[in-house]
């Protein structure tokens, strides 16, 4: 049985562990949450290397693009370094494969023509293969890294101007503690409602589904009406907070696991998923590799009706 463990910097509360039988190999997958205690969250890298197929990095990326060039965390390049053996991976793989392809599919099978529609990016850098689909396919775009992750009320109106902000500051906030840039632990549950007038522009919100439910506006404004929610990583209970925000329609472009009640993992998850199927390292993955995989595995992205 190939085994494929996320270890989060997120709260204990989403916890899980499952099986599924995938191109005919049984895998066990599972999470454990550290609440923000990355002592704790090395430890637990540790015990895990070499007892494990694939280990994913949950509630911290390894990685942040520009287009081309990639910055590494220092926080989490450290606590990925606890593994000399098992695979570590942080779903950078499938940020630029599944969730580009997410929104190829929603436009090719006419979920939604993105043509003549606003899209909201919470946030570009996290999320470069939606951010850069979005700026080719949608009328027009605006990319919330400052004004959600910097706190500076400034939109990036580009895909452009996005790399050019990258380019410029991610050298400098990559060497910053990780939890000053990304809430950790319960903090990942405390909300601090802000820029509505973004949400209510746009006919589409799209990103870190833990970025968009701390900054969202809530159920009263009526800012998120009819919208639809291009995400991942939803629980049942994160699912109703956007049905009670008048969300239509949702989509992830993971899958739900068996026996989650309808819970779609991270990218981390199912990138780990992947590598321990492929019994190659992340290193040696192509985008050519997710896609053969995600093929062979039937993968279509999870589209819900919330209304």
């Amino acid at each position: 049985m190939k085994r494929v463990v996320s270890v989060s910097l997120g709260s204990p509360k989403g916890d899980f562990r499952t099986s599924a039988t995938l191109l005919g190999q049984e895998v066990e997958i599972s999470r454990v949450g550290t609440n923000g205690d990355l002592r704790r969250y090395a430890e637990l890298v540790r015990e895990l290397d070499g007892n494990v197929d694939a280990i994913g990095l949950g509630g911290i990326d390894l990685y942040l693009y520009a287009g081309d060039r990639r910055y590494t965390i220092r926080d989490a390049a450290r606590l990925a370094a606890n593994a000399k053996v098992t695979p570590v991976v942080d779903g950078s793989g499938l940020k630029n494969t599944l969730e580009r392809e997410t929104f190829e599919w929603i436009q090719r099978e006419g979920v939604m023509d993105f043509s003549d529609k606003k899209v909201l990016v919470v946030c570009g850098v996290d999320r470069f293969g939606m951010a850069e689909s979005a700026a080719r396919l949608a009328r027009s775009v605006v990319f919330g890294d400052l004004m959600f992750n910097c706190g500076v009320p400034i939109p990036i109106k580009s895909y452009g101007g996005l790399m050019l902000v990258a380019r410029t500051f991610l050298p400098m906030v990559c060497q910053l503690p990780f939890k000053w840039i990304y809430p950790t632990g319960k903090k990942q549950e405390e909300t601090a409602p802000k820029h509505e007038s973004y949400f209510r522009w746009a006919d589409v919100v799209a990103g870190d589904n833990k970025i968009i439910a701390r900054f969202m506006p809530p159920p009263e404004s009526g800012a998120l009406d009819g919208k639809l929610v291009i995400t991942n990583t939803l629980t049942g209970e994160e699912i109703e907070k956007l049905r009670e925000r008048g969300v239509k329609k949702v989509v992830t472009g993971t899958w739900e696991l068996q026996g989650l009640g309808g819970r779609t993992p991270g990218t981390n998850v199912i990138e780990g998923i992947l590598i321990a199927l492929s019994g190659k390292r992340p290193e040696q993955m192509t985008t050519s590799d997710y896609l053969d995989l995600l093929h062979q595995l039937d993968w279509k992205p999870t589209v819900r009706e919330l209304r």
